[in-house]
């Protein structure tokens, strides 16, 4: 299996499987001399972890993080960083009842199709636990970036969407909700929804919106490689997810263009910010913000109808600790994945002129 790698300079290669005995992962290219707050490496994780309330999958695993190398006195050495996660709460027998059939929208069959084989327990090394490996990453990567500051939150369950806009919000009120969402009555609408959902034994999607303040001019490479185009690669590659756009994204398509032009400043900054914070490819200076859409979660607890590997049709019916919907937990995942692309380009940056 090939595309286990994200990153150019600032590396990050993940293995494990949600059933096997550890996720993990190998960071390279960290540079050397960082103080890290290990405590506050362990802190991502337990926003991302199982079981932390009545909304999310009810697996209970402390996603304790042990780092191997790279580490010394509590500052990176410059070379390879290694850690696992132990996985300590696996119910391998809830997925036995899958072990000869696929899954509607999971990828148990394109799996079985492509290698002959697959791990039935979880989804194996598709199962969404491998993110926990890339919030570790992220978090080294958020203290790299020092003064950059990285917010997500979710904007949208369902059709219950937060109407303000990141400038009219308390970034600081996210986490002082189960659904991350910083608008505490909104909040409060779309838990009410993921606990009806969940009683219905159904899931439903929704969207994390993410801002990213402080970003200095210049990053992002042209052509193939523009910033838009790296976060746009990092977000998609999470589990679940059906859609990015940044800046003005589809709604840009309504505006003409003497409107939507972001208008310069004597300083270089612009009176709007339609661009996102990012011009050609490259970082202008601006807030950088998008919206990374989630589809519902394909594991719902009840009776369907589906394919086996013998090309016959079975009735089957959803097991297992599952979430009824990801965007709570997926938070600190979309943040993670954003501080690995800018700790990327911000060591390329470094390479282009003296």
């Amino acid at each position: 299996m090939a595309g286990n790698t994200f990153g150019t300079l600032f590396k990050l290669t993940t293995f494990g499987e949600s059933h096997g005995k550890a996720i993990g992962g190998v960071l390279d290219g960290c540079p050397s001399g960082i103080t890290l707050d290990m405590d506050a490496i362990q802190q991502e994780l337990d926003r991302r972890k199982p079981g932390q309330s009545a909304i999310v999958t009810q697996r209970k695993e402390p996603d304790t993080v042990v780092f191997y190398s790279g580490i010394f006195e509590g500052r990176t050495t410059g070379t390879p960083i290694g850690f696992a996660i132990y996985n300590t709460n696996q119910k391998s027998k809830d997925y036995s009842h899958i072990k000869d059939s696929y899954r509607p929208s999971h990828a148990d069959y394109v799996y079985d199709k492509k290698y002959g084989f697959r791990d039935y327990r979880g989804g194996g090394r598709s199962s969404a636990r491998e993110t926990a490996s890339r919030v570790v990453a992220g978090a080294i990567a958020k203290q790299f970036l020092n003064g950059i500051r990285i917010n997500a939150f979710v904007s949208q369950v369902g059709s219950i969407r937060l109407e303000k806009g990141y400038t009219d919000l308390d970034l600081n009120l996210t986490e002082s909700n189960v659904v991350r969402c910083p608008d505490p009555d909104t909040a409060a609408r779309m838990e009410s929804y993921i606990k009806e959902i969940r009683k219905e034994g159904d899931t439903v999607g929704g969207i994390i919106s993410c801002v990213i303040k402080n970003v200095p001019v210049g990053l992002g490479e042209p052509v193939f490689d523009k910033l838009h185009a790296d976060l746009g690669k990092a977000m998609l590659s999470i589990n679940a997810v059906k859609g990015f756009e940044y800046g003005s994204g589809f709604e840009g398509v309504k505006m003409k263009g003497s409107v939507h032009n972001d208008q310069f400043k004597a300083d270089g900054s612009t009176t709007s910010n339609n661009s996102g914070g990012i011009q050609g490819g490259i970082s202008n200076g601006m807030d950088i913000y998008f919206n990374v859409a989630f589809k519902p979660v394909a594991t719902v607890i009840q009776s369907y109808e589906t394919l086996d590997k013998d090309g016959n049709m079975v009735k089957t019916q959803g097991k297992g600790r599952h979430d009824p919907c990801v965007v709570p937990r997926a938070v600190p995942i979309v943040e993670a994945m954003a501080a690995l692309v800018l700790a990327d380009f911000t060591l390329l940056n470094r390479t282009i002129k003296l």
